[in-house]
């Protein structure tokens, strides 16, 4: 949790985000004789990657238009980003990339915290 609360760029609030994952994983499986505490520490563990699969994607589009992952350079030059000449092409639909960055960002943030469709494991994981 220290990591990933005082790194300094994307890396290692990764690092820090992935461990704060087996972190709850290892608490909601303490109990691991029973069957129904490992399945909930499975299920959190697999919903959980939906949000990391997020955050890894919005930090990749972060490195394709920055050229880094040191916040204090994104947060530099993401103003100079906000003009329309930089956009994303999916499905010959262009989509501006700062949005799409911010939108996976925010489904990375959605899945760690349990929260619009992604909360499912929350309930289970009293359990353990």
């Amino acid at each position: 949790m220290l990591m990933l609360v005082t790194g300094d760029n994307f890396i290692q609030l990764f690092l820090g985000w992935e461990g704060v994952g087996l972190a709850s994983y290892l608490l909601i499986n303490f109990w691991f004789t029973r069957i129904q505490a490992n399945k909930a520490a499975i299920k959190a563990m697999l919903i959980n990657r939906v949000g990391d699969f997020g955050l890894a994607l919005g930090i990749m589009g972060c490195f394709t238009i920055f050229q880094t992952v040191d916040f204090s350079t994104i947060f530099a030059c993401a103003s100079a980003f906000s003009e329309p000449h930089h956009y994303f092409l999916f499905c010959n639909m262009e989509f501006h990339a700062i949005t799409v960055i911010r939108i996976l960002v925010f489904i990375g943030a959605v899945g760690k915290s349990a929260q619009i469709g992604l909360h499912t494991w929350l309930p289970d994981a009293m359990e353990g």
